[in-house]
């Protein structure tokens, strides 16, 4: 009896250092792979991100909705203003004059120059230097709360 206990014993040790090691299935352990994953900036990550310039939600709704009414589809009306919304203000702005880059849903220096351009129609006075800083947030924000879905 003693001895069918060591040799189980035995038996689990063996197969547990074999799993462990990776013998058993007749696998091998290998070092990791150097990882070949291109490296992501954040152009490669702005198109699926969303910004909203410091809209609340609701105001990026209404936003959206002014976009929508325009004849410009900005997606679902969810107050993220993300690819599809700000794809939809591009082709807005293209009409207008203001954007003459490409319609990629990138909320870059030429996307934010556009939306200076169309604030400053509307009675704001931004420089058009393509920086949605404290000033450009602020009139984009008084701006999309003056309309309703």
């Amino acid at each position: 009896m003693r001895s069918k206990i060591m040799r189980r014993a035995c038996v689990t040790a063996v197969t547990v250092a074999a799993l462990t090691a990776g013998g058993l299935a007749g696998t091998s352990v290998a070092a990791p792979a150097q990882s070949s994953a291109p490296t992501v900036t954040a152009e490669s990550v702005a198109p699926l991100a969303v910004v909203n310039l410091g809209l609340s939600t609701a105001h990026a709704k209404s936003w959206q909705c002014l976009l929508r009414s325009r004849g410009y589809s900005p997606g679902a009306i969810d107050g993220q203003l993300g690819t599809n919304s700000w794809k939809a203000a591009q082709r807005f702005w293209t009409s207008l004059g203001y954007y003459n880059s490409s319609i990629d849903g990138i909320v870059g220096p030429n996307t934010v120059k556009a939306l200076q351009r169309y604030l400053n129609l509307h009675g704001a006075s931004l420089a058009v230097d393509g920086d949605a800083g404290p000033a450009t947030r602020s009139a984009f924000r008084s701006f999309a709360g003056t309309h309703r879905c």
